[in-house]
């Protein structure tokens, strides 16, 4: 599937689609290059799903939890600054990806093992228009 965004105004429209794409499934890895607008396209699909709380990038504390009032806790993970994989254990992953909670991950090149069957693997890419393009599996 292909989701086009072709500014910020398009991204509700794209976080909705990416959700009703996904199903059951809840564990989500962003592939795409700095700047690509990972964490932004992360903040849509938080805000669609209820979010009331800031959401923000977490490069420095690697993990954040937004609340929802009806899909309970998200989580947004953030692998960026992980040089090993045995790093991500000290934080509990196990427990993000094996809980029924949305998980959203930026820069999961690490753990692409760790990833459980039926993770939606969604790649970005830059256009020369600066539009996105995201290309889920």
């Amino acid at each position: 599937m292909r989701i086009l965004i072709k500014d910020k105004k398009h991204l509700p429209s794209a976080a909705k689609q990416l959700i009703s794409a996904a199903g059951d499934a809840r564990i989500f890895a962003f592939h795409g290059p700095m700047g690509a607008g990972k964490t932004t396209i992360i903040k849509a699909v938080c805000s669609y799903l209820g979010a009331g709380d800031i959401v923000s990038s977490p490069t420095f504390t690697i993990v954040n939890e937004y609340r929802t009032p009806g899909y309970g806790p998200l989580f947004h993970i953030d692998l960026y600054r992980i040089r090993k994989q045995e790093e991500v254990y000290d934080f509990g992953i196990e427990e993000y990806l094996t809980g029924r909670s949305y998980c959203f991950i930026e820069w999961p090149e690490m753990i692409g093992d760790l990833l459980p069957e039926g993770t939606i693997i969604v790649r970005i890419r830059v256009e020369a228009d600066e539009q996105r393009v995201l290309e889920i599996s």
